[in-house]
């Protein structure tokens, strides 16, 4: 059955007719994702090229929160440099008072992602904006714009913004990048906690590989470092309160001084396309994204299970979904946290995924270096894959100063070559998990 519709938008020249059919188009073999852009806000720079060197170079972002933080029992925080962002050369003042700063961290990272896989929107056609879709979450919205909002109110009902809501909804870092380029593919969010920025990518994956659309913009963004953020977790006794005269050394995954996570904040934006639309285009291509897991715990609001079950099936179900063994897989970059529960439960998942194959798998969290950037935290890490599997280098894991032994899997510790004898094939799992027990694993390899 055929439809005939008349669409129109402002900013096109005319109206268009197009024929839509009920029927779903079919594809004799599984559509290839490919990743050709990435942009990054990170805490070690507001683009991945600074990002991607500082973290290189193992250094630290995170450093001592203000006095409008004193009393709390966690002092760090790894922020954002907000006064080196580049907004008014990308949102309008109108823009900016639409938008959470969650959502202004993603347009931003989309800008230089689009720059990155050299894809200008204002060139393409109707029916290709058609099949270019958004999926980009949020883990957590800012507090402070909650608890401002109620102050507001209370010097009368006139005083609370009439964007106060839009401003807090999950998905309107979806909404806006859809809106500011013309896109009217799949338009879905994200939200689920930790998980939130992994789980963003490989459902964008699906999107791309079911056929719902050639290109995905995926992600997250986050931005909720505020005192009520800080207390909350605090009282929860996940945060690091041992290194508040060192904050450099706070966040340390693995090692045997951990005692918490320290909080991030920032946003990184991959472009997804079907393999066969990006070398049509001539796109750079920097990565594969193979496969995909999910799970769930059924355990606990904030703990994992003490088996790791949940992380374990995760990681099974993306190599599965890859299509690849086990053994082939040569690198995990962790979700590891610097808590002492958690990270000590993901290695003993990574031994039982890969058995004997344990000690060729190099593992390392980069978290050491940008703090945890909660729904943030899995697009970030996942572009730092990708860049290390495109230049064959490792990234590191800093502040292990002395393993846990508990902690039985090759750490990286300082940057390395991924494969010593220069073979571009490089094969890697990206692990995220949240609270509630939800769990994202990427099955990711270098593209050939």
């Amino acid at each position: 059955m055929n439809f005939v519709i008349k669409l129109s938008r402002p900013g096109y020249t005319q109206q268009y007719i197009r024929r839509l059919s009920t029927t779903k188009p079919t594809y004799g073999a599984k559509r290839r994702v490919v990743v050709t852009g990435i942009g990054a806000i990170s805490p070690l720079g507001n683009n991945l090229k600074e990002s991607w060197q500082r973290l290189l170079n193992c250094e630290s972002a995170i450093s001592k929160l203000s006095d409008a933080y004193k009393g709390l029992p966690c002092q760090v925080a790894a922020q954002i440099k907000k006064e080196e962002l580049p907004l008014e050369q990308h949102l309008t003042k109108s823009d900016i008072k639409l938008m959470s700063p969650a959502t202004q961290l993603s347009i931003l990272a989309t800008e230089e992602a689009l720059r990155g896989a050299k894809l200008n929107t204002k060139d393409l056609s109707v029916e290709e904006l058609e099949r270019i879709g958004v999926c980009v979450g949020m883990g957590m919205f800012d507090l402070s714009e909650v608890y401002g909002a109620w102050q507001q109110l209370q010097r009368g009902y006139n005083r609370v913004s009439p964007f106060f809501v839009p401003r807090l909804l999950p998905n309107m870092a979806c909404g806006h990048i859809s809106m500011k380029y013309g896109l009217r593919g799949p338009n879905h969010s994200v939200s689920t906690a930790c998980a939130t920025g992994a789980h963003a990518i490989g459902d964008a994956m699906r999107f791309i590989r079911n056929g719902d659309a050639d290109v995905m913009i995926a992600g997250s963004g986050e931005s909720c470092i505020d005192p009520l953020s800080i207390a909350g977790f605090c009282r929860l006794r996940a945060l690091s309160t041992s290194f508040n005269e060192t904050p450099e050394k706070a966040s340390r995954p693995f090692d045997k001084k951990r005692d918490g996570f320290v909080m991030g904040e920032g946003s990184a934006i991959l472009i997804l396309e079907e393999l066969e639309y990006a070398r049509k285009r001539n796109a750079p291509i920097l990565a594969e994204i193979l496969g995909y897991g999910l799970s769930g715990d059924a355990y606990h609001i904030t703990s994992p299970s003490e088996d790791g079950t949940g992380a374990t099936l995760a990681m099974q179900r993306a190599i599965k979904d890859a299509g690849v063994k086990p053994e082939e897989i040569t690198y995990v970059n962790a979700h590891a946290t610097s808590t002492p529960t958690g990270d000590r439960i993901e290695a003993r998942a990574i031994q039982r995924v890969f058995g004997d194959h344990t000690a060729n798998v190099r593992v390392s969290s980069t978290k050491g270096a940008h703090g945890h950037l909660l729904g943030s935290s899995g697009n970030l890490e996942a572009a730092f894959l990708i860049q290390g599997c495109y230049e064959n280098k490792l990234p590191p894991s800093i502040n292990v100063d002395e393993l846990d032994e508990s902690v039985q899997v090759r750490i990286v510790s300082k940057p390395e070559a991924w494969n010593e004898d220069g073979s571009k094939l490089r094969i890697a799992l990206k692990n995220s998990f949240g609270f509630g027990g939800t769990n994202a694993s990427l099955c990711i390899s270098s593209y050939s």
